[in-house]
């Protein structure tokens, strides 16, 4: 297996288009607008990408369309053959696709490699499932048979973020394509080089119309969410854009899976260990690519008992995350993604101080002169937080953790989850009744009981509440992009 280097010393990789991929084949935008790619490390441009208007996404869908009636026909055994091929070729070129990803969304080279690596690990696990699109049979009697078969939607559009580009335009392609779908891919305006190259890679891997790329804006996106043509829209991304998407799709009446944004809690109970807590808590908050995750944990809610203990240990934890070059594999943090999004934590930085939260770790851009012209920001940690403060409700997609000290269960609990997001939560606890008896109280999607942060393929990943609905990463996901048909035989012979 063949990864690549990881050498910040060579030029940097691209894809060779910039334009949108459809039909199997590369596509000028249709009213010649591109705008600007940037580096987050750096503040430079990297490419002029195009951005799809309406008419650009007419014609994807249409050969979406044509794609789908093809694939649609495939044998299950031999879709899975060959998204087993795309996985393989994920892993030989998983070095270039790490550093162009780095280099476009800020995240280390190193996370981005592991990135490529989990997005072939999705396409083998779908692979795995393609013969379970399994219907029933219903018992009517001597003289009928009844049973129900699961098609494919159609054609499939997939809205993907920008924490994580490439791991969600291949990964998240792997299910509606086992069920026999096509797919539409609209790529971060922020960071839609690695999707390009993607659709480089499958090119001819695939019949016509199958996989398609239309970068552009949020008017691209409404444009897909919106068409008639469009069987089911899917996204990751903020409350707001899962909003606009589904007034969007409610004009067709078409099913939409939406991943969320979260304000995410994890609890200390006074039994458990200072250490781990305090490591639980940083790695919960994934400073590594700047805290940039719905599933972030950026409530920390610490028993007064334990609650000097884990700060001290904290402080000198976060201490391993200094910002640097994304393309660097040495760093050990990155950038954030753009500009806009920097003034926005550093606003949430002083919204924090002024509301009386005491700043326990940076919070400052970092000094190095090297990252003068990128969006860096320092690890922030925020102590002695109250649930009533912006940043305690707020989800400020950033390196900002708030940490609150509690000494009343039922009212840690109410405050938990009194905001509007339900999608993670993380328990530490010795006590197995405490663990289960606060996994049913807290009101979130996906609980971790001593443990933080991690997926595992095959356990259903999703929310409650306003951080969205429907399960990824298991067999629901795939089933979500089908749709069951009843067929009814009456075995009667007909009256002669």
């Amino acid at each position: 297996m063949t990864t690549g280097p990881l050498s910040v010393e060579s030029a940097l990789p691209q894809p060779d288009h910039r334009g949108a991929y459809y039909g199997g084949a590369w596509h000028e935008s249709a009213t010649g607008r591109f705008a600007e790619t940037l580096n987050p490390s750096t503040g430079e441009t990297l490419a002029r990408v195009a951005i799809g208007s309406a008419s650009d996404v007419d014609a994807a869908v249409a050969t979406a369309r044509h794609g789908f009636a093809e694939w649609r026909a495939v044998a299950p055994l031999e879709r899975a053959r060959t998204l087993r091929r795309i996985a393989e070729l994920l892993r030989q070129n998983a070095g270039e696709l790490a550093l162009i990803d780095a280099a476009n969304c800020g995240n280390p080279v190193r996370e981005m490699l592991s990135d490529a690596m989990i997005a072939a690990a999705q396409l083998d696990f779908f692979a795995g499932l393609v013969t379970e699109m399994k219907g029933a049979s219903i018992p009517m009697g001597p003289h009928a048979v009844n049973f129900s078969v699961r098609e494919p939607v159609g054609v499939v559009a997939r809205i993907v973020p920008f924490n994580h580009p490439f791991m969600f335009a291949a990964g998240k392609s792997a299910a509606p394509l086992a069920a026999g779908n096509s797919i539409v891919i609209k790529p971060p305006e922020q960071a839609p080089l690695s999707a390009l190259r993607l659709a480089e890679l499958l090119d001819g891997l695939l019949p016509a119309g199958v996989f398609n790329v239309v970068p552009g804006d949020r008017d691209t996106g409404a444009a897909l969410a919106a068409h008639r043509d469009v069987a089911m829209v899917a996204i990751i991304g903020s409350v707001a854009a899962g909003r606009a998407v589904m007034q969007a799709a409610s004009a067709t009446v078409k099913p939409v899976l939406l991943e969320l944004g979260g304000k995410n809690a994890l609890i200390a109970y006074p039994d458990a260990d200072a250490d781990e807590v305090a490591a639980g808590v940083v790695a919960g908050m994934n400073f590594t690519w700047c805290g940039q995750s719905c599933g972030s944990t950026s409530r920390a809610f610490v028993h007064a008992s334990i609650y000097d203990a884990v700060l001290e240990r904290v402080r000198t934890r976060v201490g391993a995350f200094v910002p640097g070059i994304a393309t660097d594999p040495a760093t050990t943090m990155g950038a954030i993604v753009s500009r806009a999004q920097l003034e926005r934590v550093l606003d949430y930085v002083e919204v924090g101080k002024r509301e009386g939260a005491r700043l326990l770790y940076g919070g400052r851009r970092p000094d190095d002169p090297r990252l003068a012209g990128g969006f860096f920001v320092e690890p922030t940690v925020f102590a002695d937080v109250t649930p009533a403060m912006r940043i305690a409700r707020e989800e400020i997609f950033g390196p900002v953790l708030s940490i609150l000290k509690w000494s009343d269960e039922a009212r840690m609990l109410d405050d938990v989850n009194a905001v509007e997001y339900g999608l993670t939560c993380s328990i530490w606890t010795r006590d197995l009744a405490t663990a289960h008896r606060t996994a049913m109280a807290v009101q979130a999607g996906y609980v971790w009981i001593n443990d933080v942060g991690k997926h595992f393929l095959g356990a259903p990943f999703g929310g409650i509440k306003q951080s969205g609905f429907g399960r990824e990463e298991c067999l629901e996901e795939m089933l979500r992009f089908t749709q069951e048909k009843n067929i009814h035989v009456n075995l009667k012979r007909p009256n002669a």
